[in-house]
């Protein structure tokens, strides 16, 4: 179910929590104090369930003994300061019940009748905590899906204990074991400036509680580490760093290689209490802080609480898509590795605790980058999509569907039909909702969908095991939904492997998996989406730095909803279209959506509200189309390095602190060369455009700006989206018109540049849709630019390397901008190209050379040239 939640559930089971004192509850209500510590009741059996939320309800009074839905009253009387360093930070609150296949909900309010707290899901138990608790607390179970069934509800105190002094210490070859009284440690140095950290209160190290893998590969062991005593500590030296293991009492801080300069410092021993444990840090003053995978409407959290777990808020402050990982800008980052929910405080001290009685840290050395490439090894780089995925996305019911009436999963082929009419690319289509819109006529509708060259795609919410017979049939995008979290977070994680496995093991194609709820490691197996939003100003304001910030935790693909599932609005619609052409994976949701103005259905396709919005859409979706060589290619980066496509500023200007402040929040880099700075206002003037060092040319306007600079009242009407492109920026496009990458023209590939000094680019190109490039069936054409005085000259390598489909020659297209008229253009081995009189005789021609005195752009076109040698052209001043 879809329901927004203001708290992680928890994925252990609170019931088996070890608790000092319990009291069953009487009457309605229990009572947490220093003398009871945990509290129970038990419901009365519900015949069958509400299948609704709060409002299915009666109120309190008027169902006094609790025979709709469940109420009880909770009351919670703590010191003062009771939770300032609490490693669970509030009263947990679960409920559990017999028969799996049932759902209870649960709904905690304050006094005020504000809900503080909420977990309904589809996990048993359901479980959250409620932050801070002091005072009196209402929870209400709704027995949403229930068949003769009841459930018992559980809270209790958290107690805290700390580490104490140093008991023992030994351990050589990378590998030391440390205890202080019943507390175990457990420290192990791995290759490439990586470490792990386990701690224990029991003196018992164990695997997270989940049967899904998250970790993917172990590094390799460090075995050259040499121990020291130091008095106030032991040292462990390896090649880079120095672990300090401080004796009294114990707690550990890590240091560069000359044992002063702090990477990073525990101001406190490890704090553990029923269910939870916390490690606090000295938090560096200008210390910076990213990741957490993706959290909704921030990127960077200074002075801000990161919450990491299962959770159903799809909107502005939400975590639904969270992973234990964060990144310090003091040149670390640390994997939880976890499945249980975590609450990390980036204040002063620094504070990260998961909710469970264990640490299992691993830490990560270098700048964010390096760090975010170490993580994606350990959990899994992110996946190499087929290239109609960097395409746009259609999703919709066509069989059995409430909103829009009868019809039949052939309708769906009208729209794709529809899509080729108005010349807008389309990858894949969805065909189905998984809530009781089924599917028919699988494979005549999978082929009429490759007839207007895109893939069958179905959203499932319990099919997995269907998935070999669909993927014969033609299915080639799977799309997976909040069922698939069930009891926890690795049976997210391990769907989207199996989704991805099931395409794979039963087609030569690439795993092509969406999903709205998942955990560390689901970038190497599926894009993730923000979930079901309605649409808003706001709704485009906050999700443009999630999805930078995302990059951050090595999640290459994430995105939202073009225009929200929910509501629909002509302009709002095209604003958000706009920018997220270039986030490299985007789609539509169709047929759940009303216009905000009449309330009437409306379907949220980029054609249906006629021009200008129409052709304003086509624009951005062409234009996306075109820049598929420049998204493949980082993708291809991705799959290597971890750090995907869609960036904040920070992270290729970490030492601009412009690049953190309020104006850079809400624009992002699309690789190194776009900086995108969209328009969330209903405005036709966007103000506060951070533009970091170096030139930077208006994309429409060929403007050129020197930063750091920050631009105010630009115009951008309706159809412009404020965009600029690096200088130096080497830039591979496919030809004007393109509209689908099986229609393009293989015999040519346009260049855009821009040139600065001395620049280059490499080229990544495959087969685009088998698994054939695992196997090194790829090819790779390097572009050197070099601007110098007199001239700039272009030199095109040989394309190194094959695959299947490859062309053996094409034209090339230069658009060169910035530039004054050339005196001469010189292609090599042909000698002088011939200039011709206007852009429309440069392209009858076929070749030569065309300079545009209103923009000063120069066009180049070449004669197809073999792809086994290399040129160059040389632009003579």
């Amino acid at each position: 179910m879809l329901a927004a939640a203001l708290a992680a559930a928890l994925s252990v089971t609170l019931l088996g929590a070890r608790v000092p004192t319990a009291a069953a509850a009487t009457g309605s209500g229990g009572v947490l104090d220093g003398t009871t510590k945990s509290v129970t009741w038990q419901s009365p059996v519900y015949a069958k369930g509400t299948t609704g939320g709060p409002t299915s309800c009666p109120a309190e009074d008027a169902d006094p003994g609790n025979t709709v839905c469940d109420w009880f009253d909770l009351t919670v009387s703590v010191p003062a300061g009771y939770w300032d360093d609490n490693p669970e930070g509030g009263v947990p609150v679960s409920v559990q019940w017999q028969h799996p296949t049932d759902d209870f909900d649960m709904y905690i309010y304050g006094a005020d009748g504000k809900e503080v707290a909420e977990s309904a899901g589809t996990a048993d138990p359901e479980a959250t905590v409620i932050p801070m608790a002091s005072g009196t607390y209402h929870v209400l179970v709704v027995p949403y899906d229930v068949h003769d069934n009841s459930f018992t509800g559980t809270a209790y105190l958290p107690e805290t204990t700390d580490a104490g002094d140093l008991t023992s210490f030994s351990g050589s070859d990378g590998s030391y074991a440390i205890a202080a009284g019943d507390l175990k440690a457990k420290v192990d140095f791995l290759a490439d400036g990586q470490l792990r950290l386990q701690a224990a209160p029991d003196g018992a190290f164990t695997d997270p509680a989940g049967s899904a893998q998250m970790i993917v590969k172990q590094p390799a062991a460090d075995r050259r580490t040499r121990s020291f005593d130091a008095g106030a500590y032991y040292g462990i030296r390896a090649d880079d760093t120095v672990l300090r293991v401080y004796k009294k009492p114990l707690h550990f801080g890590l240091y560069k290689a000359d044992d002063r300069t702090v990477i990073w410092q525990e101001d406190k021993p490890l704090r553990w209490s029923t269910h939870g444990m916390r490690q606090s840090l000295v938090r560096g003053a200008d210390e910076q802080f990213f990741g957490g995978g993706e959290q909704n409407g921030s990127f960077s959290h200074r002075g801000q609480t990161m919450h990491v777990g299962n959770n159903f808020n799809w909107n502005e402050g939400g975590w639904n898509n969270s992973q234990p990982f964060y990144l310090s800008s003091a040149g670390y980052g640390v994997f939880r590795d976890t499945y249980s929910p975590g609450v990390y405080t980036f204040n002063a001290p620094v504070t990260t605790g998961q909710q469970e009685r264990r640490l299992d840290a691993y830490y990560f050395l270098g700048d964010a980058k390096q760090v975010i490439g170490k993580y994606t090894a350990l959990v899994g780089k992110p996946f190499m999509p087929p290239v109609y995925g960097l395409e746009p996305g259609d999703s919709d019911c066509y069989l059995h569907n409430a909103n829009r009436g009868e019809r039949h999963t052939l309708d769906a082929l009208k729209i794709a039909d529809t899509y080729q009419q108005q010349q807008m690319p389309l990858g894949w289509m969805l065909v189905n909702d998984g809530y009781g819109c089924g599917y028919e006529n699988l494979p005549e509708t999978a082929k009429g969908l490759q007839d207007d060259h895109a893939q069958l795609g179905l959203w499932t919410q319990d099919g997995i095991d269907k998935l070999a017979d669909q993927v014969k049939a033609g299915q080639r995008v799977a799309k997976l939904d909040v069922a698939w979290v069930g009891n926890g977070y690795d049976f997210a994680l391990g769907a989207c492997d199996k989704a991805k496995a099931g395409i794979e093991d039963n087609s030569d194609a690439r795993g092509f998996v969406w999903l709205p709820v998942s955990w560390a490691g689901a970038q190497r197996c599926g894009v993730l989406w923000s979930g079901d939003q309605s649409l808003s100003w706001d709704y485009i304001r906050w999700q443009i730095p999630t999805y930078a910030g995302a990059t951050m935790s090595g999640i290459a693909y994430d995105t939202g909803d073009v225009g929200s599932i929910y509501r629909h609005d002509p302009k709002m619609y095209t604003r958000d279209l706009e920018w997220k052409a270039f986030l490299p994976a985007i789609m539509t949701m169709d047929g759940w959506a009303s216009d905000i103005t009449t309330h009437k259905p409306s379907d949220q396709q980029p054609w249906v509200d006629g021009d200008p919005y129409t052709s304003i859409n086509r624009k951005y979706l062409q234009l996306k189309e075109r820049l598929l060589p420049y998204m493949y290619t980082l993708s291809a980066e991705a799959a290597k390095s971890g750090v995907g496509a869609v960036r904040p500023l920070w992270l290729e200007y970490p030492d601009d602190p412009n690049t953190l402040g309020a104006s850079a929040t809400y624009e992002f880099l699309a690789g190194k060369d776009f900086l995108v700075a969209p328009v969330y206002q209903d405005s036709d003037t966007r103000d506060g455009i951070y533009l970091p060092k170096g030139e930077w040319t208006d994309y429409w306007t060929g403007r050129t700006y020197h930063g750091p600079t920050t631009v105010n009242g630009y115009h951008a009407p309706l159809d412009t989206l404020p965009l600029f492109v690096r200088g130096g920026a080497v830039v591979p496009m496919w030809p004007k018109g393109t509209t689908s990458w099986q229609t393009r023209d293989r015999g040519e590939l346009d260049w855009d540049l821009y040139p600065q000094g001395r620049s280059s680019y490499t080229l990544y190109e495959d087969d685009g849709v088998t698994r054939q490039f695992a196997a090194g069936s790829s090819a790779e054409q390097r572009v050197d630019v070099n601007q110098t005085r007199g001239a700039t000259v272009v030199t095109v390598g040989a394309s190194k390397g094959s695959y299947q489909g490859e062309p053996q020659a094409r034209g090339y297209t230069f658009t060169v901008h910035g530039e004054a008229v050339p005196r001469q253009v010189v292609l090599s081995g042909t000698g002088p190209l011939a200039r011709a009189g206007s852009a429309a005789a440069l392209d009858a021609a076929g070749s030569g050379w065309w300079y545009d005195p209103d923009t000063g752009v120069t066009t180049v076109k070449t004669p197809s040239l073999p792809l086994a040698k290399g040129f160059t052209v040389n632009l003579v001043r």
